[in-house]
Protein backbone atom coordinates (compact mmCIF):
# COMPACT_ATOMS: atom_id res chain seq x y z
CA UNK A 1 0.00 0.00 0.00
CA UNK A 2 1.35 3.40 -1.10
CA UNK A 3 1.35 6.51 1.35
CA UNK A 4 -1.89 8.12 1.72
CA UNK A 5 -2.46 11.89 1.87
CA UNK A 6 -4.31 12.89 4.22
CA UNK A 7 -3.56 16.67 5.04
CA UNK A 8 -2.35 18.81 2.37
CA UNK A 9 -1.31 22.36 3.81
CA UNK A 10 0.95 25.41 3.44
CA UNK A 11 3.89 24.47 5.21
CA UNK A 12 3.85 20.67 4.70
CA UNK A 13 2.17 17.54 3.00
CA UNK A 14 0.76 14.92 6.02
CA UNK A 15 0.44 11.23 4.87
CA UNK A 16 0.09 8.01 6.44
CA UNK A 17 2.23 4.98 5.65
CA UNK A 18 1.97 1.70 5.27
CA UNK A 19 3.22 1.18 8.58
CA UNK A 20 0.57 3.37 9.63
CA UNK A 21 2.60 6.25 10.69
CA UNK A 22 2.39 9.77 9.92
CA UNK A 23 4.30 10.86 7.55
CA UNK A 24 5.42 14.58 7.66
CA UNK A 25 7.35 16.50 4.39
CA UNK A 26 7.79 20.06 4.76
CA UNK A 27 7.28 21.00 0.69
CA UNK A 28 9.46 23.16 -1.82
CA UNK A 29 8.52 27.27 -1.82
CA UNK A 30 9.06 28.14 -5.30
CA UNK A 31 8.92 32.33 -4.35
CA UNK A 32 12.52 31.25 -2.47
CA UNK A 33 15.82 30.90 -3.28
CA UNK A 34 16.69 27.34 -3.33
CA UNK A 35 19.33 27.49 -1.19
CA UNK A 36 17.57 29.47 1.51
CA UNK A 37 14.70 27.54 0.93
CA UNK A 38 16.24 24.19 1.96
CA UNK A 39 17.93 26.02 5.35
CA UNK A 40 14.93 27.18 6.57
CA UNK A 41 12.58 23.84 6.03
CA UNK A 42 16.28 21.94 7.42
CA UNK A 43 16.12 24.20 10.19
CA UNK A 44 12.33 24.06 10.72
CA UNK A 45 12.12 20.35 10.54
CA UNK A 46 14.97 19.87 12.88
CA UNK A 47 13.50 22.29 15.93
CA UNK A 48 10.16 20.69 15.29
CA UNK A 49 11.78 17.16 15.82
CA UNK A 50 13.51 18.46 19.02
CA UNK A 51 10.45 20.17 20.36
CA UNK A 52 8.98 17.08 19.64
CA UNK A 53 11.14 14.57 21.63
CA UNK A 54 11.71 17.66 24.73
CA UNK A 55 7.58 17.24 25.15
CA UNK A 56 7.37 13.99 25.06
CA UNK A 57 9.00 13.45 28.05
CA UNK A 58 6.44 15.76 29.77
CA UNK A 59 2.98 15.34 28.25
CA UNK A 60 0.91 12.80 26.17
CA UNK A 61 2.37 13.61 22.33
CA UNK A 62 3.01 10.89 19.28
CA UNK A 63 6.61 9.49 19.47
CA UNK A 64 9.16 10.53 16.77
CA UNK A 65 10.10 7.53 14.94
CA UNK A 66 12.35 9.12 11.95
CA UNK A 67 13.63 12.22 10.92
CA UNK A 68 15.44 13.02 7.98
CA UNK A 69 16.13 16.45 6.63
CA UNK A 70 12.90 17.73 5.45
CA UNK A 71 10.73 14.75 6.59
CA UNK A 72 9.52 13.48 10.02
CA UNK A 73 7.67 9.95 10.95
CA UNK A 74 5.83 10.18 13.60
CA UNK A 75 3.15 7.56 15.96
CA UNK A 76 0.01 7.89 14.46
CA UNK A 77 -2.46 8.64 17.51
CA UNK A 78 -5.92 6.61 17.13
CA UNK A 79 -9.08 8.32 18.71
CA UNK A 80 -11.14 11.07 19.27
CA UNK A 81 -9.99 14.23 18.33
CA UNK A 82 -11.38 17.18 20.43
CA UNK A 83 -12.54 19.56 17.59
CA UNK A 84 -15.23 16.96 16.67
CA UNK A 85 -15.90 15.15 19.88
CA UNK A 86 -15.70 17.73 23.04
CA UNK A 87 -18.99 18.89 22.89
CA UNK A 88 -20.45 15.74 23.50
CA UNK A 89 -18.25 14.19 25.73
CA UNK A 90 -19.87 13.85 29.43
CA UNK A 91 -16.05 15.13 30.80
CA UNK A 92 -15.89 17.63 28.60
CA UNK A 93 -14.77 19.82 32.08
CA UNK A 94 -12.03 17.60 33.19
CA UNK A 95 -10.36 17.33 29.71
CA UNK A 96 -10.90 21.17 29.61
CA UNK A 97 -8.81 21.41 32.85
CA UNK A 98 -6.68 18.70 31.71
CA UNK A 99 -5.92 20.75 28.27
CA UNK A 100 -4.68 23.78 30.99
CA UNK A 101 -2.69 21.66 32.81
CA UNK A 102 -0.71 20.73 29.85
CA UNK A 103 -0.66 23.80 28.32
CA UNK A 104 0.90 25.34 31.84
CA UNK A 105 3.77 22.01 31.49
CA UNK A 106 4.80 22.62 28.57
CA UNK A 107 5.37 26.50 29.21
CA UNK A 108 6.75 25.63 32.50
CA UNK A 109 9.38 23.96 29.85
CA UNK A 110 9.48 26.94 28.00
CA UNK A 111 7.96 25.29 25.09
CA UNK A 112 5.01 27.29 23.25
CA UNK A 113 3.27 24.73 20.85
CA UNK A 114 1.99 28.03 18.59
CA UNK A 115 -1.39 26.06 17.12
CA UNK A 116 -3.37 25.09 20.36
CA UNK A 117 -6.85 24.31 18.79
CA UNK A 118 -9.19 21.48 19.39
CA UNK A 119 -8.09 20.27 15.89
CA UNK A 120 -4.88 19.17 17.22
CA UNK A 121 -5.74 17.63 20.43
CA UNK A 122 -6.56 13.83 20.57
CA UNK A 123 -8.40 11.63 23.38
CA UNK A 124 -7.70 7.88 23.78
CA UNK A 125 -10.78 6.09 24.99
CA UNK A 126 -9.46 3.41 26.56
CA UNK A 127 -6.29 5.05 27.91
CA UNK A 128 -8.44 8.15 28.71
CA UNK A 129 -4.86 10.09 28.00
CA UNK A 130 -4.92 13.69 26.23
CA UNK A 131 -2.67 13.74 23.02
CA UNK A 132 -1.06 17.05 21.98
CA UNK A 133 -0.08 17.05 18.20
CA UNK A 134 1.09 19.23 15.12
CA UNK A 135 4.35 21.10 16.60
CA UNK A 136 4.48 22.09 13.22
CA UNK A 137 4.44 25.75 14.86
CA UNK A 138 6.02 25.56 18.05
CA UNK A 139 9.29 27.23 19.30
CA UNK A 140 11.03 27.54 22.56
CA UNK A 141 10.41 30.89 24.61
CA UNK A 142 10.50 31.85 28.06
CA UNK A 143 8.52 35.25 27.05
CA UNK A 144 4.88 36.04 29.04
CA UNK A 145 3.95 37.69 25.48
CA UNK A 146 4.72 34.37 23.70
CA UNK A 147 2.46 31.80 26.66
CA UNK A 148 -0.11 34.31 26.93
CA UNK A 149 -0.61 34.24 22.62
CA UNK A 150 -0.63 30.24 23.40
CA UNK A 151 -3.64 30.32 25.45
CA UNK A 152 -5.52 33.25 23.38
CA UNK A 153 -5.63 30.67 20.61
CA UNK A 154 -7.13 27.89 22.51
CA UNK A 155 -9.15 30.25 24.12
CA UNK A 156 -10.33 31.12 20.42
CA UNK A 157 -10.89 27.95 18.68
CA UNK A 158 -13.09 27.33 21.98
CA UNK A 159 -15.06 30.00 20.89
CA UNK A 160 -15.13 28.63 17.31
CA UNK A 161 -15.82 25.59 17.49
CA UNK A 162 -17.59 25.45 20.66
CA UNK A 163 -18.96 28.17 21.60
CA UNK A 164 -22.04 26.88 23.08
CA UNK A 165 -19.55 25.88 26.04
CA UNK A 166 -16.79 28.02 25.71
CA UNK A 167 -17.31 30.08 28.90
CA UNK A 168 -17.24 27.63 31.27
CA UNK A 169 -14.97 25.32 28.90
CA UNK A 170 -12.17 28.19 28.84
CA UNK A 171 -12.44 29.02 32.69
CA UNK A 172 -11.90 25.34 33.81
CA UNK A 173 -8.42 25.48 31.04
CA UNK A 174 -7.45 28.47 33.04
CA UNK A 175 -7.76 26.70 36.23
CA UNK A 176 -5.68 23.81 35.01
CA UNK A 177 -3.37 26.42 33.23
CA UNK A 178 -2.99 27.94 36.95
CA UNK A 179 -2.59 25.07 39.01
CA UNK A 180 0.41 24.10 37.63
CA UNK A 181 2.13 27.02 35.70
CA UNK A 182 4.91 28.51 37.80
CA UNK A 183 4.10 31.54 35.90
CA UNK A 184 0.69 31.72 35.68
CA UNK A 185 -0.15 35.28 37.52
CA UNK A 186 2.75 37.33 34.80
CA UNK A 187 1.29 34.81 31.79
CA UNK A 188 -2.36 35.38 32.45
CA UNK A 189 -1.73 39.33 32.90
CA UNK A 190 -0.35 39.43 29.51
CA UNK A 191 -3.48 37.19 28.29
CA UNK A 192 -5.83 39.78 29.04
CA UNK A 193 -3.22 42.74 26.88
CA UNK A 194 -2.98 40.46 23.87
CA UNK A 195 -7.06 39.79 24.57
CA UNK A 196 -7.64 43.84 24.63
CA UNK A 197 -5.74 44.22 21.08
CA UNK A 198 -7.55 44.61 17.87
CA UNK A 199 -6.19 42.31 16.15
CA UNK A 200 -6.90 39.54 18.80
CA UNK A 201 -9.86 41.18 20.90
CA UNK A 202 -12.18 38.16 20.78
CA UNK A 203 -16.09 39.14 19.74
CA UNK A 204 -18.60 38.24 22.22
Amino acid sequence: MKSQIIQQGAEAIISLNEKNQIEKNRVRKSYRLPFLDKKIRKQRTRSEAKILEKASSLIQVPKLIKKSENDLTIENIKGKKLSEHLDELKNQIQIAETIGKQIAILHNNNIIHGDLTTSNMILQEKTKKLYFIDFGLSFQSHKAEDKAVDLHLISQALEAKHFKHYKILFSKVLKGYKSVSAQSQQVLKRLEKVQSRGRYKTQY
